[in-house]
């Protein structure tokens, strides 16, 4: 797919590609990447057109690893990309889970942080990551002012956030766009975060559109501890064979069309609306050409409705993290 055939779509007041790429999966979250073949898979997306390339300081075994692999991936060829990152979930140098935090201090330190590890000097899309209950918002949107008035960020955004602090934070500095997780089994934003986003103008990125690759068939083994998928809860040993079912209902409409079933996942989230960007993630380039032929289906409304119908919310076991993430998710 060459550059022109990829359209466009409006997040905020920017224009970007409509299919960006996550990149977790370069940095050993979902078990062992080959850091090759992931370098190569960044640079055939900025080939085919894909500008926003999505990171945070939290992704790799320890954090910083994935930022590292995305800095060196983009080295001379800065100018062709759009590279988002976040802050707000604190680890260790060892890696253990700390917290939520966004206080100035914090997230000055940690934006000079991903600057040096991207080799960049200023972060295209700079994201909060959740917000804990009580969080400042105030405080938070304001540093993130400030280093948008320093020069290091561009534009900000939040990511799974509800409704309320997407309305607070956005009365405190702008809001470019909102990330949360949409999926075929990830619908909760539709409630009110997405009609909140629109009324406010702020774009919509849809992360783990193929519900960490459960909707691509590619289903993780809960028995890998080196998998981060073995946590949660839809991919347990219990909820794993049950959540199969909703596989088998997809696959008559994706050999109508001709389609993977990543393809046809992918296709229902990019008819969303146009200021939704989903970003797949992917390490290879072989997925990353199936995932990007999903941003040129048509589907007709009868056709959406058909999908949507086979995965119905109440057909989905489990929730989407361990119950002390969800707790953090939607504040």
């Amino acid at each position: 797919m060459p550059l022109a055939d990829l359209p466009t779509r409006r997040l905020g007041p920017l224009t970007v590609a409509a299919q960006g790429l996550g990149c977790l999966s370069m940095s050993s979250f979902y078990g062992a990447s080959d850091r090759a073949e992931a370098i190569a898979t960044v640079h055939e997306a900025i080939d085919r057109g894909v500008a926003m390339l999505d990171t945070a300081d939290i992704q790799g075994l320890l954090p910083g690893e994935g930022e590292w692999v995305l800095g060196t991936a983009v080295a001379g060829r800065r100018d062709e990309v759009l590279i988002a990152t976040k802050a707000g979930l604190e680890r260790s140098h060892t890696g253990e889970f700390l917290g939520v935090r966004g206080d100035r201090d914090y997230l000055r330190r940690q934006c000079d942080e991903s600057l040096r590890r991207l080799g960049i000097d200023h972060i295209d899309l700079y994201t909060k990551h959740w917000f804990a209950p009580g969080e400042d918002v105030a405080e938070t949107m304001g540093a993130l002012g400030e280093l948008v008035a320093a020069g290091k960020v561009r534009h900000v955004c939040l990511a799974e956030v509800g409704a309320d602090t997407i309305r607070r934070a956005h009365s405190v500095f702008p809001v470019t766009a909102v990330q949360s997780e949409w999926s075929l089994w990830s619908r909760d934003i539709e409630t009110d975060i997405v009609g909140t986003c629109r009324e406010l103008g702020i774009g919509i990125v849809a992360c783990c559109p193929l519900g960490r690759g459960f909707l691509a068939g590619q289903v993780a083994d809960p028995g890998r501890p080196e998998d981060f998928r073995h946590t949660l809860p839809r991919f347990s040993a219990d909820n794993l064979p049950r959540n199969l079912a909703i596989l088998e209902r997809l696959r008559p409409p994706a050999r109508r069309h001709g389609l993977t079933l990543a393809q046809l996942a992918l296709a229902w989230v990019h008819h969303q609306g146009d200021d939704v960007v989903p970003i797949p993630g992917t390490a290879r380039r072989d997925h990353l050409a199936e995932n990007l032929a999903a941003a040129l289906v048509e589907l007709s409304p009868a056709e959406l409705a058909e999908i949507e119908a086979a995965v119905a919310p109440g057909d989905v076991y489990g929730e989407r993290y361990a119950p002390f993430l969800m707790e953090l998710v939607g504040n």
